[in-house]
């Protein structure tokens, strides 16, 4: 826990004049709830030896004044130290959210999204409940035993040793029921994880589900991992169940004792009446701390646990980052790439290898192969989405290693395989990375990409909402979005991935003339598995294995009669059939 709290330092130092407020009322409390029990001995021990009504009024107001004074400073105490526990949370949150921004495309390859989930709201709610009521009721805790035995020592320290005999007793089980919550709670974190990532996968991919009916299976592993789950938590409440029912029983010895060794003394004439009830107040202050102490380490293991996974994230180091000091880019890059031994390996598997290739600027080149032949892999090393294993890519003649990838990126328009759209508007979607877009620069950037005629037909036009990830499109109209999208950024660079490949040829015939003027400006990459898409580009690749197989223009590669040729004449008997 030590460990936790120091690296938690920061956070709590940074609200140390709330924090510093906060405990400044819990003392000022404390001492006045310390005041009590003795004000109580002297207006008792007065009674006893013939004080009159005008002394008992004097002492009941002045109880009165302290116990109103004392809800008062608790009542800051609370607002203070917890409002201070949700701003560290605001702080916390807002560093794991830019964390989880920052990191690769590979650490979301090898993570579950419900982990994530789960760590970024359970996990930081445990937290919150450890800075918050766990320190403040352990603050409390602490002082109210010290003030509390500090002045039962004072009056009468013989009967104070005797009443904290269970003591010891006390500090053993708190420390091996700490140890079984704090493993029991890391158990069921991890389970709720396993639960949220779950839910998350079964929801993304429910038409899967249905379109297998797998549905029964899908239930049964829910049920399978939630009765995990609840088994855990059960086991965690037996513990916490036998936890405060022994710290209660401890308690009790200790009013035992008192009431045993402390009636013996008043008998015999050695402690006064004021006294023995001032000790049995002071042991029913200790009985609240002793019994919150149980969900004080409940709470501080939990947030212990929680915060052991949530450092695991925030320690991520993304693999590919700003250098120190990047080379500065122009206000427009004029986008020639080059290629020079470039491979990419994941582990064993080479998907990338000996690629020698210049781009020159304003070309526009297209790739085509097999699927899995590398040629996403290879168009995403330019906008630094991964970095090559070994060899260097350059932009204008300089290492993109060099320079910021976020300055890198502005200057390219990427349309991924993978469509992905926000559950927002078709116009917030399109002016996603152009904030600053007018209306007018929308529509033209949706015309350009094809999507005129649709959005011509929906009843709110580009105000139409698209649902999660862009559920009420078709996938061509998906793809033309992001098209849209990459167009409006108005970029050096233009690279779609496969980005026709849902729509019909008439339509892509349709968007490539739109486009032709765009990519004539610019550089341009295209991948395709459609010779009619890529036959106009300046240079044309195949990719094979990884490795470049062919090069040249259309009327090249058909001569050369290779992989190109064939697909050429594979694609024209298919037109051929089809028109019959």
């Amino acid at each position: 826990m030590r460990e936790t709290l120091r690296d938690l330092w920061p956070f709590l130092w940074a609200y140390r004049r709330a924090m510093g407020m906060g405990m400044g009322a819990l003392v000022i409390k404390d001492v006045l709830a310390a005041m009590m029990p003795l004000m109580i001995k002297a207006g008792v021990d007065s009674l006893t030896q013939g004080g009159g009504i005008r002394r008992l009024v004097w002492f009941s107001t002045a109880l009165i004044v302290v116990t109103a004074l004392k809800g008062l400073f608790q009542y800051w105490m609370r607002v203070i130290l917890i409002g201070a526990s949700r701003d560290i949370e605001y702080e916390l949150r807002n560093r794991l959210f830019s964390r989880l921004v920052d990191l690769d495309s590979a650490f979301y390859h090898r993570t579950r999204t419900g982990d994530v989930m789960a760590r970024a709201t359970n996990d930081m709610d445990a937290v919150r409940m450890m800075l918050g009521p766990g320190i403040m009721y352990w603050t409390e805790t602490t002082l109210t035993f010290i003030f509390a035995v500090s002045v039962m020592a004072w009056v009468d320290w013989q009967l104070t040793l005797v009443a904290l005999l269970p003591a010891p007793l006390v500090s053993f089980a708190v420390i091996v029921f700490g140890r079984r919550i704090h493993a029991r709670f890391q158990q069921i974190q991890s389970l709720f994880s396993d639960i949220s990532a779950r839910v998350q996968e079964t929801l993304a991919g429910m038409r899967v589900v249905r379109a297998y009916v797998q549905e029964s299976a899908e239930l049964a592993e829910f049920e399978r991992l939630n009765k995990q789950y609840i088994r855990q938590n059960i086991r965690l409440g037996v513990t916490s169940g036998l936890f405060m029912p022994l710290l209660e029983g401890l308690i009790g010895l200790s009013f035992l004792i008192v009431l045993w060794a402390g009636g013996k003394r008043l008998l015999a004439g050695e402690l006064s009446i004021g006294s023995f009830l001032m000790f049995n107040f002071y042991l029913g202050m200790l009985g609240w701390p002793m019994i919150a102490l149980g969900w004080v380490v409940n709470l501080m293991q939990r947030g212990t646990a929680s915060w052991q996974r949530l450092r695991s994230l925030m320690e991520e180091k993304p693999g590919i980052a700003a250098p120190t000091h990047p080379v500065t880019l122009g206000s427009r890059v004029q986008g020639e790439i080059a290629f020079e031994n470039v491979a990419v390996r994941y582990g064993d598997l080479e998907a990338v290898r000996d690629i020698n290739l210049r781009i020159p600027a304003g070309t526009a080149l297209a790739i085509v192969g097999h699927t899995g032949s590398g040629k996403s892999t290879l168009v995403q090393l330019i906008p630094r989405l991964l970095d090559p294993s070994s060899g260097l890519i350059r932009l204008d003649g300089i290492d993109i290693r060099q320079l910021d990838p976020a300055q890198l990126r502005r200057q390219i328009g990427f349309v991924p395989q993978e469509t992905f759209l926000f559950s927002a508007t078709l116009a917030e979607n399109i002016a996603l990375g152009t904030p600053n877009a007018t209306p007018e620069q929308i529509a033209r950037a949706a015309e350009l990409a094809g999507l005129g005629p649709d959005i011509a037909s929906f009843p709110e036009g580009l105000r139409t909402s698209v649902g999660e990830r862009g559920l009420t499109l078709s996938g061509g109209q998906k793809q033309r979005t992001a098209i849209a999208r990459a167009i409006l950024r108005d970029p050096a660079i233009l690279i779609l991935d496969d980005a026709l490949s849902a729509v019909d040829t008439l339509t892509e015939e349709r968007i490539l003339r739109s486009l032709s003027q765009l990519m004539r400006d610019r550089t341009t990459i295209l991948i395709s598995h459609r010779v009619s898409t890529v036959r106009h580009a300046g240079l044309i690749i195949v990719v094979e294995n990884g490795r470049i197989a062919e090069r040249g223009t259309h009327e090249e590669l058909l001569a050369l009669g290779g992989y190109y040729a064939d697909l050429h004449q594979k694609q024209l008997l298919e037109e051929e059939l089809e028109a019959i």
